[in-house]
């Protein structure tokens, strides 16, 4: 016993003692170990005369302790309600976020787009906020409306005979939860149409796990359709002037779809330094990838980081395919969808709504933003701007998953807890006192001794 308690001390001890989901903890620490190491070595295209490769390293280890305290943040909150307490206010900071984008309030331009907005010195992308916030908050809104916790709309419905209609269910539906999509998806498709497309998508798949009834997906899905419609026929009638974006898509996709041959194109002219420029990227990502093989060059090797303007950020995964090869692919790939088997264990041990909603939407942004970088960098779909979830450049991107790793975590924590004390307060299938138990030992002794006598007597 002695020899067992000092194996429990110490490191492993500690171990032993932390909450939560200890997978979860692992994939979390690892990709932010090689976040670390991958960033460090693709990130020349950052580095100039007054800012060297070690000033980037040392801003990613700033990052990294700060989503790390992030991560700790919530993980430390005690109690669930907290938590939908603070998603309640999910959408309004995602709306007032996106309408400083449109106002053009305090914005700051990334590759060619208005994506952030800058708040007291630090620079937020802002669509990287509004994925977590919204989820966040259709969990609520989704566990309100299921126990009828609408209380701004229960009070005004029957303090004012005129706004009656409000307290219906279907009213409720779109006030909180139809109209927040509609509203955070068009304004998302003024900026990016494949950020609209994906965080829109994050967003139906939360309400459906909630269980929203599907016919009124549909009606709302319906409408957002018409939206994308109208906004690319008003960008058409504008000639370009509003929802510019779409002539972005326009695009990608066409060099997706029929790329024009170089041989067509004058060297030298602007035509032909544009599809160059255009083309550089993803074929230099198709080019590491093909370079990796199977084992890799090998860490610091990495050739295309030269020419691929954002392979530290928009083709991380080429990167690491060329320097670690298909097995470290492979190692991201576990990673990824080991996450998201873990979280359907927690979903299965939440005991309500918008836990179980919460996590399943969490866990799914991020596996689902981890497999379309990925089909992207390997060739299948035109270039959408989605970062490697908590290993790509990009501190917003870190900062925002950080916030959705530590609900995880703490949500985990607390499903934990509750299964562990509906054990102990199970009591055992057969419940046999001490004495009992002696007795029955007795009792076999006694049988035993009586075979040894009557095979000893008849022989």
């Amino acid at each position: 016993m002695a020899d067992k308690a000092k194996e429990k001390k110490g490191i492993w001890n500690w171990i032993d003692n932390i909450q939560g989901d200890k997978v979860i903890w692992m994939i979390v620490l690892l990709l932010i170990m090689i976040s670390i190491i991958a960033i460090f070595s693709s990130t020349s295209m950052l580095s100039t005369s007054t800012v060297s490769r070690f000033d980037i390293f040392k801003e990613q280890l700033f990052i990294v302790a700060l989503g790390l305290g992030i991560i700790l943040a919530c993980y430390f909150i005690p109690k669930i309600w907290i938590f939908r307490v603070l998603s309640q206010f999910g959408f309004a900071i995602s709306a007032g976020m996106l309408l400083m984008l449109l106002g053009h309030i305090s914005t700051v331009e990334i590759n060619g787009a208005v994506r952030a907005i800058r708040i007291g010195g630090l620079q937020l992308n802002v669509y990287e906020f509004v994925k977590v916030g919204m989820i966040l908050y259709l969990s609520w809104a989704v566990h309100a409306y299921k126990t009828d916790e609408l209380w701004i709309a229960n009070r005004l419905a029957k303090r004012f005979k005129f706004l009656e209609f409000i307290g219906r269910p279907g009213w409720k539906r779109i006030i909180y939860i139809h109209f927040p999509i509609l509203f955070v998806c068009l304004c998302v498709l003024a900026g990016s149409f494949s950020s609209a497309m994906f965080i829109g998508a994050m967003m139906f798949a939360t309400i459906i796990i909630g269980g929203i009834p599907f016919k009124d997906i549909l009606y709302v899905g319906f409408i957002a359709v018409i939206a994308i419609i109208s906004s690319y026929g008003i960008y058409k009638i504008s000639g370009g002037k509003v929802f510019k974006r779409w002539g972005t898509v326009e695009k990608r996709i066409e060099r997706f779809f029929s790329p024009q041959p170089a041989d067509e194109l004058k060297e030298g002219t602007v035509e032909w330094n544009e599809y160059i420029d255009n083309m550089r990227q993803p074929e230099g990502a198709k080019l590491a990838i093909r370079e990796g093989g199977l084992t890799g060059k090998g860490p610091g090797r990495s050739t295309q980081k030269y020419a691929v303007a954002l392979m530290f950020s928009d083709y991380m995964f080429s990167f690491i395919l060329e320097e670690y090869g298909l097995l470290g692919a492979f190692v991201m790939i576990i990673l990824y969808v080991s996450l998201l088997a873990r979280g359907s264990i927690i979903v299965r041990n939440c005991d309500n709504t918008y836990a179980k909603t919460a996590v399943a939407g969490l866990v799914i942004l991020i596996s689902g933003q981890a497999m379309m970088h990925m089909y992207i960098n390997v060739g299948l779909g035109p270039l959408t701007g989605q970062t490697l979830p908590m290993v790509s450049h990009g501190n917003s991107s870190f900062l925002a998953f950080s916030i959705a790793f530590g609900v995880l975590l703490s949500i985990s924590k607390m499903a934990k807890k509750k299964v562990e004390q509906q054990a102990e307060m199970a009591g055992p299938l057969v419940d046999h006192s001490d004495d009992d138990i002696r007795a029955g030992l007795d009792d076999l002794d006694q049988l035993e001794s009586m075979d040894s006598f009557d095979e000893v007597s008849n022989g």
